[in-house]
């Protein structure tokens, strides 16, 4: 089994192989992209905060639609599916927040709606 620089070439090539570009990427802003997609989907899940407050603190779902997050929850299971089976961490983190969150919120809409 390859240890050291050894194995770190051996995954440069299986890049190159498999035509992945550079991970830190040298261009500026694929790199800054690369890094902004936590924060961007840590906003998107932040936004939903007030939705699940309103539905689990308030216990009132007036408004919300079940259908809509079920929805929602496909669509998240699907890039969560998508992002395990190509192992793109950004993805699989993000996704997994959204498929809780949509479970969260589909429950108090059928509790309180």
């Amino acid at each position: 089994m390859a240890t050291g620089l050894g194995m770190h070439h051996f995954h440069l090539r299986k890049r190159i192989h498999q035509k992945h570009e550079k991970y830190p990427h040298p261009d500026k802003f694929k790199n800054f992209v690369d890094k902004a997609v936590y924060f961007v989907g840590a906003f998107g899940i932040i936004m939903t905060l007030p939705q699940l407050m309103k539905i689990w603190v308030d216990k009132n779902a007036s408004g919300v639609s079940a259908v809509s997050w079920s929805a929602y929850l496909v669509a998240a299971i699907f890039w969560l599916l998508y992002g395990y089976l190509h192992r793109e961490k950004q993805l699989i983190i993000i996704y997994s927040c959204w498929v809780f969150l949509d479970i969260v919120i589909i429950t108090g809409t059928l509790l309180y709606g």
